[in-house]
């Protein structure tokens, strides 16, 4: 066992990993729950968030563009788009640099449909116990950051 503030063996690390990996799966689905229990007040399923939420950090984007940022299908994301376009969230403009894939851009119904999901959101991560430090939060985003990127070299986009 190496101490706590030293690199950790490949091998080690693995199985370290492994670990957040095995929770990250859960945690998911159980906020992606979270999300569609709400769904008959917002609306708003765990996929359309995820739509809205990258339209309101990036501004206007392509299917393509958002499928690939969340390494999902177009299929699944074009799914999403329309079902947040049939609430009136989302628009499809014109794209200066491509004619045949519009740019999908929020409406301000999404803007402040979006806004809503996130408040709620906050107060729920709120509720996150554990007396978590800065630093430890910033840990777990480093890590997870890196396994991003890590899985992201084996991507074909």
């Amino acid at each position: 066992m190496s101490d706590i503030d030293e690199p950790l063996s490949p091998d080690e690390l693995g199985h370290r990993l492994t670990e957040v990996f095995d929770l990250v799966g859960p945690l998911y689905r159980r906020a992606a729950r979270k999300v569609d229990q709400a769904e008959p007040v917002e609306g708003v399923s765990a996929g359309v968030r995820a739509v809205l939420n990258l339209l309101r950090v990036h501004g206007p984007l392509t299917v393509p563009q958002m499928a690939r940022d969340q390494a999902i299908s177009r299929q699944f994301v074009q799914r999403m788009v329309n079902e947040a376009a049939g609430h009136g969230w989302v628009e499809s403009v014109p794209n200066p640099a491509h004619q045949r894939s519009s740019l999908i851009r929020l409406t301000e119904g999404g803007r402040t449909t979006i806004t809503r999901v996130l408040g709620r959101e906050h107060q729920l991560m709120r509720q996150v116990g554990g007396d978590l430090t800065a630093a430890e939060v910033a840990a777990c985003v480093r890590v997870l950051g890196a396994m991003v990127r890590t899985f992201e070299q084996g991507d074909p986009d």
